[in-house]
């Protein structure tokens, strides 16, 4: 059995898991049918934007699709998405043993809570992956944007993070993951505006008024966290508060300031994108409706985000949603918004 258990084989699972394994781990991988057939048959092939890659043959990945599989794991990450967190955390229960330490690499703020319910008296912690991850063949994922690991940082921690470094993750720790969780959030509002779009993430970003309906729904959910008293954390050269006022900026003077936030793979998408078009259920419900939910928390409401939510529960409902343009869209978006 895998001393490390990646629990949600998607492409962070299988990014994060292919990259321990190719630092020499055991690592064992839980997931759907699909995903393992796949992975049995081409292996892993991991890359990176700065042009690094690694590979992990198919004989070399332990895969299943039952829970029993992270029984004897000394490290789980979990890596499902936020909707199929309930069901991870009841199996998990069942099978988990409690020296093992639990990771969410999960989107949202309320994962690891949720996990900590389900598996009391282990060490669950919040965590969360920065950057985006592009399947681009059966087995090949690629890094598509620069970013490290962040996790709550914790003595139970200290036995694993030589995996983390041995795996070429400068693995980043933090006291307090809420600022974290909440500043990556704030990015992650720009993943339903993607997925309207119908665009790869660079082209979405190289216009104006798609720009524009990110920065409405940031503002909005900056103004709330301003009122609850968090102060996202800093994990761009600008801080948070500042981004709407870029996003803003005309086309070519963006692009000019703005080059680290285009410089992802052409074509890179959101993975609420990929859902929207495979006819899944995407995580609307936890990044937008995370600031619709602290609103109601605050006596408040969140306009932008809630219609953004809205419109894209509407999509998962259509065989072929449709392509939002960046000025339609933004009309959409602009009664009722917050001002700056």
């Amino acid at each position: 059995m895998a001393r490390i258990c990646i629990y949600g084989a998607g492409a962070i699972g299988c990014y994060l898991g292919g990259r321990l394994a190719a630092g020499g781990d055991e690592v064992g991988f839980v997931g759907r049918t699909g995903i393992g057939e796949e992975l049995r048959q081409h292996g892993l092939t991991l890359t990176q934007y700065d042009g690094r890659d690694w590979r992990v043959p198919p004989e070399a990945i332990a895969f299943s699709t039952e829970p029993a599989a992270a029984a004897a794991a000394e490290l789980i990450l979990v890596t499902v998405k936020s909707g199929g967190t309930a069901q991870a955390a009841a199996e998990l229960a069942g099978v988990v043993q409690p020296s093992a330490v639990v990771i969410s690499f999960q989107n949202g703020i309320g994962n690891a809570d949720a996990l900590r319910t389900a598996l009391p008296g282990r060490s669950v912690l919040a965590g969360m992956v920065p950057f985006n991850v592009v399947k681009r063949a059966p087995g090949a994922f690629h890094q598509a944007s620069e970013g490290e690991p962040e996790v709550e940082d914790s003595s139970t921690l200290v036995p694993h993070l030589a995996d983390f470094t041995s795996a070429g993750f400068a693995l980043r720790r933090h006291r307090d993951m809420l600022p974290v969780q909440w500043a990556k959030l704030i990015f992650n509002l720009n993943n339903a505006v993607n997925a309207l779009s119908g665009l790869p993430l660079q082209q979405e970003l190289a216009q104006r008024d798609y720009r524009r309906c990110l920065a409405l729904a940031q503002t909005e959910a900056l103004m709330l966290l301003a009122q609850a008293g968090i102060r996202p954390a800093r994990l761009t050269p600008l801080p948070a508060r500042w981004i709407p006022a870029l996003l803003r900026l005309p086309d070519a003077l963006f692009a000019r300031l703005a080059r680290k936030m285009l410089a992802v793979d052409p074509l890179a998408r959101s993975s609420m994108a990929d859902d929207l078009a495979a006819g899944r259920k995407t995580e609307i419900d936890w990044i937008n409706g995370e600031v619709v939910s602290l609103a109601q928390r605050l006596g408040q409401q969140a306009p932008v985000n809630a219609r953004l939510t809205a419109i894209v529960h509407m999509a998962e409902k259509q065989k072929a949603p449709p392509r939002w343009s960046g000025e339609a869209l933004l009309a959409e978006l602009r009664e009722g918004a917050p001002q700056p």
